[in-house]
């Protein structure tokens, strides 16, 4: 256990929290990894050895491993990325019904400007919605005061608390003052079921009480924002990393307005704000995203018969993540300064789309898909694709993602686009994202006998987010298929293209002719694992022969593994700093110009397959 005395540490907003959990007393926390709240739970893992710490197959059992924990008394902590929160949605109504005995807070990592997620849903409005009071910080330290108070709000009242951080903040560095860690605050047995067992009486209990805990919050909520006095004419509220956007804007334009700092946005300090706008002659509301402060304000006045120049999304947009110059812009207009914009240097720099790491099995297995498809007569069809590195099959050359839309929809879609169509689809689905969400639509194709065949790409890691751990290392993919029913499953390796393609082929034909699903499983290790796996060691490489290379610009073009570079004369060479010697590439060239050079470390074959 790290000890920590009352000093000053640089941290990210995502640590901060994490440590905010250990000055509080957690004792179990769970989550599943999503950017940007990944590093919470990784933090917690380095540093609370005497707590209770897991990644969990999905969001929904992360929450509710907490919530049992919290129903015992323990003070628990989920976390996961904004779009988690709707995996959780079902278990987060209930317990606001319910309440906790100790302490229970769900961390919602939103995500402004979609940098690394399919929407930029504001989570705030599930508090509203659930009757969940919701914490927002505005920098690292304000991570770390607001998660403990997250905690002690939760457990005084007995009631789940969510802290809404954003990417900005999860991901942004700034020194944070620690406290020591709490000895951990762990639970007994405790049998309450007129309380948990939610049938319709119970429940019509519970929604009496939860009104009653909601009117406590409302009260307690007051302590934790803060009013900064100023020309009490001109008042701005500013919820989360607003606020340290707009200090450092009024200081900068030497303005002296009244500021309230917001880190309760649900429920909004009614008394506090009340207090302040009632001389005030302007509002300005400065928020990320939706305007959820701005509509409880705007029902707040007028509730009490309150008249007042009030802006808010008027003034900033509710399309992508807060910057100086947005809120700059919005302050400027409540004063009527003009505003300068900043010029822009036009750069238009080459074109550089992502791509597939060096060695990455998926490469292989979306090759050896085409293959195996066009072999069986089945080129023309929809791949219904998911949520993971793979995602990037949408790009050429492979063009194998027509659709992903969330966590598991692969499978769901592949059912409603072969009852609208006729046509056999197939789906495209990480091992992690399979466990996650995947296993009830699987069930229901074999439930539903559904012509179609699922891809499975084993990387034994959830890649995407941060190598964390798959439940695929620990659970044989196709003996799960199996036991759900499926009849046809087979496993190969995607760098042996021929037996590969043999498999793909196979299992399109007994499709086609069975209608019924067929799972396939694609499995070699993320090649990001193995080089940590044989970290220190010498690896083999890859070389062309110049004099057999002919320029077919396959292994660059079609293969696209960014260690393989064309020169002028379009032939190949391959980057020996980027190439980890995996030898995919050996069985793509048609000539045989490729090679492997140097000899395979001890372990490696162990490292790729076992």
């Amino acid at each position: 256990m790290l000890t920590l005395t009352k000093l000053r540490y640089l941290l990210l907003g995502n640590e901060a929290i994490a440590f905010g959990a250990l000055s509080s007393g957690v004792y179990v926390a769970a989550g599943y990894p999503g950017t940007p709240s990944s590093d919470i739970i990784e933090t917690l893992m380095k540093y609370g050895k005497d707590r209770y710490v897991e990644w969990s197959t999905n969001e929904k059992v992360a929450f509710e491993t907490a919530l049992g924990a919290a129903m015992m008394g323990a003070r628990a902590m989920a976390t996961m990325k904004h779009v988690g929160v709707n995996v959780i949605a079902d278990a987060l109504m209930s317990s606001s019904y319910s309440g906790v005995e100790g302490a229970l807070v769900i961390v919602s990592a939103d995500d402004p400007s979609m940098w690394s997620s399919q929407s930029e849903q504001d989570n705030r409005y599930y508090g509203l919605m659930a009757l969940i009071p919701v914490l927002e910080p505005y920098d690292p330290q304000s991570a770390y005061d607001l998660t403990i108070k997250a905690f002690e709000l939760s457990d005084s009242i007995k009631h789940p608390v969510m802290l809404r951080t954003t990417t900005r903040i999860s991901h942004s560095r700034g020194p944070v003052e620690l406290l020591p860690p709490k000895e951990p605050v762990n639970g007994k047995l405790i049998k309450n079921p007129q309380k948990y067992v939610l049938v319709p009486e119970n429940a019509r209990r519970n929604r009496v009480e939860q009104l009653k805990r909601w009117e406590r919050i409302q009260e307690e909520v007051e302590k934790l924002n803060a009013v900064e006095e100023g020309d009490d004419k001109v008042v701005i509220l500013a919820s989360g990393l607003a606020y340290a956007y707009v200090k450092e804007i009024i200081e900068d334009m030497n303005l002296n307005p009244t500021v309230v700092r917001i880190s309760t946005p649900v429920p909004i300090p009614k008394k506090t704000i009340l207090n302040v706008v009632s001389n005030a002659n302007k509002v300005l509301i400065v928020e990320e995203l939706e305007p959820v402060v701005e509509m409880q304000v705007k029902e707040l006045l007028y509730d009490n018969n309150i008249h007042v120049e009030l802006h808010g999304k008027d003034y900033v947009s509710r399309i992508g993540e807060l910057t100086l110059e947005r809120v700059r812009s919005a302050v400027g207009k409540l004063y009527d300064i003009p505003i300068t914009e900043p010029q822009v240097i036009s750069v238009n720099p080459s074109p550089r789309p992502p791509a597939l790491c060096a060695g990455c099995p998926h490469r292989s297995s979306f090759i050896d898909l085409k293959r195996g498809l066009a072999l069986a007569s089945l080129s023309n069809t929809f791949f219904s694709g998911d949520i993971g590195c793979y995602t990037l099959g949408v790009l050429p050359p492979f063009n194998e993602q027509d659709s992903a839309l969330e966590m598991g929809s692969s499978l769901g879609v592949i059912n409603g686009v072969y009852r609208a169509t006729g046509q056999i689809p197939v789906a495209i689905i990480g091992d992690s994202t399979f466990f996650h969400a995947g296993l009830p639509a699987l069930a229901n194709a074999v439930y539903h006998n559904l012509p179609a065949i699922i891809l499975v790409l084993d990387n034994r890691s959830t890649a995407m987010t941060g190598q964390q751990p798959s439940p695929s290392k620990e659970i044989d993919i196709a003996k799960v298929a199996e036991g759900l029913g499926v009849e046809f499953v087979k496993t190969f390796d995607p760098f042996d293209m021929k037996n590969a393609i043999k498999i793909i082929s196979e299992a399109a034909n007994w499709v086609k002719q069975n209608k019924k699903p067929a799972v396939i499983i694609a499995k070699r290790a993320c090649a990001i694992d193995v080089l940590e796996t044989l970290k220190g060691k010498e690896l083999p490489v890859a070389e062309v022969d110049e004099n057999k290379c002919t320029g077919c610009s396959i292994c660059y073009d079609y293969f696209t593994c960014p260690a393989i570079i064309p020169l002028n004369n379009k032939k190949a060479k391959i980057d020996p700093l980027q190439c980890i010697g995996c030898g995919a590439c050996v069985s793509v060239c048609p000539y045989n110009a490729i090679s492997i050079k140097g000899k395979p470390p001890e372990g490696w074959e162990e490292a790729w397959l076992s």
